[in-house]
């Protein structure tokens, strides 16, 4: 076994990982194992770059000309894009400051990656799917199996909740609760609660799929809701498996509907539900807290995307005769008033 040339650095990083995290942050395990990634690819690039083995890697090789030739790695060798980048290097400066709150010899090395800047991007729109592509989505499985009744009742209520995957995951029976105003109590980024109302269809759904997956258990039950049957024991369902099912539904679904997207995803239904709640009127505040976001700035790009939305705010703020107003216009200009009509149309 190779000799810890800093068993400083090994150490710190093993706490954060096992210790810091997850017992004093309460930190998703989706949120530590970006950590984790983040910091394997920075020492798997040390190893390849100085010629040597993980065991010799020490704080003073992470310096701020490895980690800045480390980003440029990510963006032009592994095609990343600035978002990832920026995301890998949150990961990396929140190691060393943990790094330096514990050992303030590593102070040094946490002030010099301070200095390496966020890149600045622009704000993607996000993808959604329209209306119709949801519901030929929803059509694909096969409910007359116990297979297709999950998956439909795991997508529907993805949909009607926009929850992340992960806060569906971690429902118990427990958390939905029926009821004249049904309702879902989801667990967020940080552990953050939250609690969303559920369409009464949804609990049509949700009353078949309790029937068929939890006949003895009561509304207290702890049991996962989602799970899968496995050395006769329910186990927690996992991303990949709703991965590979909505992939799949997506195949089926795009062939007799082609407003589905070709990449169907789970965070595609919390952004479609989000556009349609924004597409019919909800308030952005309100579907800020609808999806759990800790800043209304994260909602906003909502209201960039739409840009029927747009458009229908600008014609009712405007008054009925104005010209650009289709419908006005030609109620006002009457068959006398051509030559004006073909200015207002540019022809003229």
């Amino acid at each position: 076994m190779a000799r810890i040339t800093d068993q400083m650095l090994f150490q710190l990083v093993h706490d954060f990982l096992k210790i810091y995290l997850p017992r004093h942050k309460c930190t998703s395990q989706n949120t530590i194992k970006a950590y984790r990634t983040s910091l394997e690819l920075l020492f798997d690039f040390t190893k390849k770059q100085k010629n040597i083995g993980l065991a010799e890697i020490t704080f003073g090789m992470l310096d701020y000309q490895t980690v800045m030739d480390f980003l440029d790695h990510l963006e032009c060798s592994r095609g990343c894009s600035i978002t990832t980048r920026n995301h890998r290097l949150a990961c990396i400066q929140s190691f060393f400051r943990y790094a330096a709150s514990m050992e303030p010899t590593t102070v040094v090395y946490q002030l010099a990656l301070k200095k390496i800047p966020q890149k600045k991007t622009v704000t993607a729109v996000p993808k959604f799917m329209s209306e119709a592509a949801v519901k030929a989505l929803l059509e694909q499985p096969d409910t007359s199996t116990a297979k297709g009744l999950r998956d439909r009742f795991f997508m529907i209520l993805m949909y009607d909740t926009a929850a992340r995957v992960g806060e569906i995951l971690n429902l118990r029976v427990k958390d939905i609760h029926p009821g004249t105003t049904p309702t879902a109590t989801l667990y967020g980024k940080g552990s953050k609660m939250r609690t969303v109302p559920l369409m009464k269809k949804t609990m049509e759904h949700f009353r078949s799929y309790i029937r068929a997956f939890h006949p003895n258990a009561d509304c207290f039950s702890e049991e996962y809701l989602f799970y899968v049957g496995r050395d006769g024991q329910k186990r927690q369902m996992s991303d990949d498996n709703v991965q590979k099912f909505m992939k799949a539904y997506g195949l089926s679904a795009r062939q007799i509907c082609s407003e589905v997207p070709d990449n169907v995803h789970p965070h595609l239904w919390r952004h479609s539900r989000a556009m349609h709640l924004y597409q019919h009127g909800m308030d952005l505040t309100l579907i800020s807290q609808w999806l759990g976001h800790a800043q209304l700035d994260t909602t906003l790009i909502y209201s960039h995307a739409d840009t029927e939305q747009k458009r229908k705010a600008i014609e009712q703020s405007m008054d009925s005769n104005n010209p650009l107003v289709g419908k006005g216009a030609l109620l006002r200009y009457q068959v006398d008033d051509e030559e004006v009509l073909k200015k207002l149309y540019g022809l003229k």
